[in-house]
């Protein structure tokens, strides 16, 4: 039996393969919940585009002003085009993701009473 090793220790192996495995499956959960903050502030732009533009066409600054509040950190912009009031908002992204600029358009008939 010249020819064989003595065997090797496997103690310690797990301890290893957590401490690597632990960072990657944090940064997968960061993103994760990254990306539906990233979706809910989508949302929430859109939804205030939509409202504000609906207030405007119906001639209640008011409402879409407070619609509009509604985001912090949100800048506006009004357009009327072809009978129609369109509201663009543009709001930044918080977390791993504010790189990325989110914008949403809201359009609605203008001249409502």
């Amino acid at each position: 039996m010249t020819g064989l090793r003595p065997p090797v220790s496997d103690r310690g192996s797990v301890t290893v393969e957590f401490a690597v495995g632990l960072p990657v499956v944090a940064l997968v959960l960061v993103s994760l919940v990254a990306g539906v903050v990233l979706v809910d502030r989508a949302g929430r732009l859109g939804s205030v585009a939509g409202t504000a533009a609906r207030a405007l066409g119906r001639d209640d600054e008011r409402t879409a002003a407070a619609a509009l509040a509604a985001v912090p950190g949100a800048t506006s912009r009004v357009r009327h085009e072809d009978g129609l009031v369109c509201v663009d908002v543009q709001g930044p992204p918080a977390g791993p993701f504010a790189v990325l600029p989110l914008r949403a358009t809201g359009c609605a008939a203008g001249g409502g009473g």
